[in-house]
């Protein structure tokens, strides 16, 4: 039998993109959807800040309307004049009008400094906490009488 004479179409074709490795079945997920484990490392931040900013919001409901808060990765690779070559964990930005103003948080500078989750919910806090109090003008204890006990 040649190579020429093999009808192609006769071929069984292969059904999906997964791989069916050894007659296996399909692969499935490591770790189903429902266990924690699941969760990339931007969900599990993500839901760290909404957490800190639900609990500012019960203290401060008005000023915490008004604030943006918004995550990035990593900051620009221009630092500010005061930091003197320290990752920041966090910037605020002054509003305009109506806006208090705008708090970025960054991601992977405080990923890094935690050991674990609950870890990285306090750093979150207490990132959250000093740029609020930058923004209003107030101390961080005023604005979380918790702030740095925890």
């Amino acid at each position: 039998m040649d190579f020429q004479d093999i009808d192609l179409a006769a071929l069984p074709k292969r059904v999906g993109k997964r791989r069916d490795r050894h007659g296996r079945g399909p692969r499935g997920p490591i770790v189903p959807p429902a266990l924690p484990g699941a969760r990339s490392k931007a969900a599990v931040f993500d839901r760290c800040v909404e957490r800190a900013i639900a609990r500012l919001e019960r203290s401060w409901p008005d000023e915490m309307g008004r604030i943006d808060v918004t995550v990035e990765d990593v900051p620009l690779s221009d630092p500010a004049t005061w930091e003197h070559g320290l990752v920041p964990l966090g910037r605020c930005f002054p509003g305009r009008g109506q806006s208090l103003g705008r708090i970025v948080l960054y991601r992977r500078p405080m990923e890094e400094r935690a050991y674990d989750s609950q870890d990285l919910g306090i750093g979150v806090l207490d990132a959250l906490v000093q740029q609020v109090a930058a923004l209003l003008g107030r101390a961080p204890e005023e604005i979380d009488p918790g702030y740095g006990e925890y």
